[in-house]
């Protein structure tokens, strides 16, 4: 039990960290990767009827979501298409949430996991461009 205890706060330092040294976009992705694993979470519990647990999960999401929305700056163009998917998926999450339903999980779950993959390229050509050009001093 020690262990398991000594590991978690291991795990849970090293998340701060890693949050406290992320680059904007770093962190953009961290929180695209926990809106997916709460989903999958409220999912999971959706199916196993523990709809508490199912209703914490999904809350976590759309704060997720909500955060993500602040940050859009919409003075552009794609701010404000983000913006609208932001809107939908927000409300296909709040949607599921009152009707228990795993379908309008995967629904949200489709999307974020979409953007969090692009997001994911984008962060990766990013460190690739900025690791080139400190290479090339």
């Amino acid at each position: 039990m020690v262990v398991y205890a000594t590991q978690a706060n291991h795990y849970d330092q090293y998340r701060q960290q890693s949050a406290m040294t992320a680059s904007p976009g770093e962190l953009t992705l961290m929180l695209y990767d926990g809106c997916v694993k709460d989903l999958n979470l409220a999912k999971a519990y959706m199916k196993e009827k523990e709809f508490s647990k199912s209703n914490e999960a999904s809350q976590k999401a759309q704060a997720i979501i909500a955060e993500l929305m602040r940050t859009l700056d919409t003075r552009f163009e794609l701010g404000k298409q983000l913006g609208s998917l932001y809107d939908f998926i927000l409300d296909t999450i709040v949607r599921s949430n009152i009707k228990k339903d795993p379908d309008l999980v995967d629904q949200a779950l489709g999307f974020v996991t979409e953007l969090r993959d692009t997001w994911q390229q984008a962060v990766r050509l990013n460190r690739r461009q900025v690791f080139s050009k400190g290479s090339a001093v």
